[in-house]
């Protein structure tokens, strides 16, 4: 595909003269996607993909047009064009550095050197250490990708991207006659198969039955307030969900986020210091330029408790009056729209020991297994996936079925203590029928005075 580039080039510089911007992505990749129920292979998807869109800006107004045959590209270009003629609007991009450049995701085992069978050997390790005591039933998932992408724009831009991705999920199902739990786990990276080959599966798997048999015999949680916990997924999860939607510029130009006319206020306690970090290769959600060609960093969202930037295209930053922090993300298929990378809470300097140590009564979250979030009115409400008693600076009781809630900046200021362990989990964000691999995380994390209740 590479060596196509001249080619693109040269359609880039026979639109530009009709319009006012116009940009090129080209992908082409390939994935294996297997399925495994029971110790049992129920589905093996591989394949090539591969797709070309253009888009042009012309009077305020897109023009975008797909295709996955190259021979159409001059086709799609006037249908571009076209869109854009007729349609108006009151888009300007901010602007953004020329960048010419070729990167290589880092990897030690390319994707493509792994047999089928070594894939579908670490499914069934994983499902086999999972499958204890009193678990029914388990669910692996192993996904991979390889793509090259190409984007060129007409500000003089070209960037090549060669990147990697590798995911293992586990679900495992326990069941005690009566009642039924879950656990959940996953493990991967923005790297070769070494992402996975590094890890102890059968321990990964174990840890997820266990998890599973735990719930059966916790207790029904208490309701009320409390000084509670959690570990460095849910800290991720509220992280993710909770501030960073709603620090995404799009979603404040829709006036659907608690963070509007927040910039430079302080939104949370002196501790708390959120970070959306793209750059950051160790993350599920690592990509060196996002859809639009602007080079990713580290964006500190919030820093001493002040909300101090925002994630951002270039179409909406210049409608903030900022720069891009390089998160417009997409598939090659769709518009870029603001996502989120890696976002995560920066470590402090506590123990966990030391976290619990003054809780007197208390609650100790773990995971996530779902839950809603309300960006304009800023409140939320997450499901744990496992939850302990604290009682006298101790980790004492299982709970299952418990619930977090409550308002995102209410809760941001409760934040009493904030852990060393830090760790980034890896997962996919969906918004507007978009799905992006993500990574989110954090310490160990106190917050007091929090709504915690049952949940089904």
């Amino acid at each position: 595909m590479e060596e196509n580039l001249d080619f693109f080039i040269k359609i880039i510089d026979s639109i530009s003269p009709k319009v006012d911007y116009v940009d090129i992505r080209v992908g082409k990749g390939n994935g294996t996607n297997i399925i495994m129920k029971d110790n049992k292979i129920q589905e093996i998807n591989t394949g090539i993909d591969i797709g070309l869109r253009i888009r042009v800006l012309n009077n305020g107004a897109w023009g975008f047009a797909f295709t996955s045959d190259f021979d159409k590209i001059e086709e799609i270009a006037n249908t571009a064009i076209k869109l854009s003629n007729v349609l108006q609007g009151d888009v300007e991009l901010a602007d953004s550095k020329t960048i010419v450049d070729k990167i290589k995701t880092p990897r030690k085992i390319p994707l493509s050197d792994v047999s089928i069978d070594e894939k579908k050997e670490l499914l069934n390790d994983a499902s086999k250490s999972a499958n204890i005591d009193k678990v029914v039933s388990t669910t692996a998932n192993y996904s991979d990708s390889e793509s090259q992408t190409i984007f060129i724009n007409s500000e003089g831009s070209s960037i090549i991207m060669d990147e990697t991705r590798v995911g293992l999920f586990l679900n495992s199902v326990a069941s005690s006659g009566e009642i039924i739990q879950f656990g959940h786990g996953s493990i991967g990276g923005a790297k070769g198969f070494e992402a996975l080959n590094n890890q102890d599966i059968e321990k990964f798997g174990r840890n997820i039955g266990e998890k599973a048999n735990r719930l059966l015999v916790g207790e029904t949680p208490p309701s009320g307030n409390f000084s509670i916990v959690t570990d460095n997924e849910l800290t991720g999860v509220f992280v993710h969900e909770a501030l960073g939607h709603a620090a995404e510029a799009d979603l404040i130009l829709q006036n659907d986020s608690i963070l509007k006319g927040k910039l430079n206020h302080q939104i949370g306690s002196e501790i708390v210091n959120i970070v959306d970090d793209a750059s950051n290769s160790d993350g599920f959600g690592y990509y060196a330029y996002d859809g639009e060609g602007v080079k990713t960093k580290k964006n500190q969202l919030v820093k001493d408790g002040k909300l101090i930037s925002l994630l951002s295209s270039r179409e909406s930053a210049s409608k903030l009056g900022i720069s891009s922090s390089g998160n417009a993300r997409s598939v090659i298929s769709e518009q870029p729209i603001v996502r989120m990378s890696n976002t995560y809470l920066e470590s402090g300097d506590m123990s966990f020991e030391e976290l619990i140590e003054d809780i007197s009564n208390g609650i100790y979250l773990k995971g996530s297994r779902g839950g809603q979030v309300d960006t304009g009115k800023g409140i939320f409400q997450f499901n744990a996936a496992e939850s302990f008693k604290i009682e006298n600076g101790e980790v004492t009781n299982p709970l299952r079925d418990v619930s977090l809630s409550g308002n995102v900046l209410e809760t941001l200021k409760n934040v009493d203590a904030v852990g060393n362990d830090f760790k980034l989990g890896i997962g996919f964000c969906g918004k507007s029928g978009q799905t992006a691999p993500v990574g989110d995380g954090g310490p160990h994390t106190r917050i007091l005075d929090a709504t915690v209740g049952g949940s089904s």
